[in-house]
């Protein structure tokens, strides 16, 4: 027997909510892994329809859910999936660097530069994927603020990669937003390095380049 009903209080980052059945009765606990195989991330207020399963304390959980609408496919290869939704922000991310190669190469902009953005980069990017993993185990998790301040320091490039290649703290809107507003303030920063002759003089001094 299938029931409808609508997702509340989903915790993103740990992949599971409740849905309550428009029919009244005892809410169901949601997992993400129980949605169809390349269902899209659900949020609250997402009209669902639902199994019914027990688990061994008697609990309701809710199985093979389908959003309103959502027809019934066979598993697609996840890979698929993911080949379509990385792209735009690697783009991003590798045409960003690109533009710090082509002003390195042409003097614009000192080594110092593309050095200190690919080492933050690269640290943001195990930063994000670590969380992630630790999202998944249950394990401590590394603090947004943390994450937003190696983005304003320069490590973003490396973020817009992770957070689509690991499907990480793309959906949440109040993340996002402070995403954006480092990787605008990092840029006026860099910007004002690079025009006033600081970033040049810095690497003479660090790199004698």
């Amino acid at each position: 027997m299938r029931f409808a009903g609508r997702i509340s209080d989903w915790n993103e980052a740990k992949g599971y909510g409740f849905v309550v059945p428009h029919d009244g009765g005892d809410r169901a606990f949601v997992h993400i892994k129980a949605f169809q195989p390349g269902a899209r991330r659900p949020v609250d207020g997402d009209l669902i329809s639902y199994a019914i399963s027990k688990d061994g304390r008697g609990r309701n959980n809710a199985v093979d859910i389908r959003f309103a609408g959502q027809r019934i496919e066979a598993p697609r290869p996840r890979t698929a999936e993911r080949s379509r939704r990385p792209l735009p922000r690697i783009a991003m991310a590798l045409g960003f660097f690109g533009l710090l190669g082509a002003g390195t190469a042409l003097s614009v902009l000192p080594v110092l530069v593309p050095v200190a953005y690919t080492l933050l980069s690269l640290a943001s990017f195990l930063m994000y994927v670590l969380d992630k993993a630790a999202a998944g185990h249950g394990a401590q998790r590394t603090p947004e603020s943390t994450l937003h301040l190696m983005d304003l320091a320069g490590g973003w490039p490396g973020a817009l990669i992770a957070q689509q290649t690991s499907r990480h703290k793309t959906v949440k809107t109040s993340f996002q937003s402070v995403f954006w507003f480092t990787v605008v303030a990092n840029l006026a920063a860099v910007f004002w390095l690079v025009h006033s002759g600081t970033a040049r003089l810095l690497s003479t001094a660090w790199l004698g380049m």
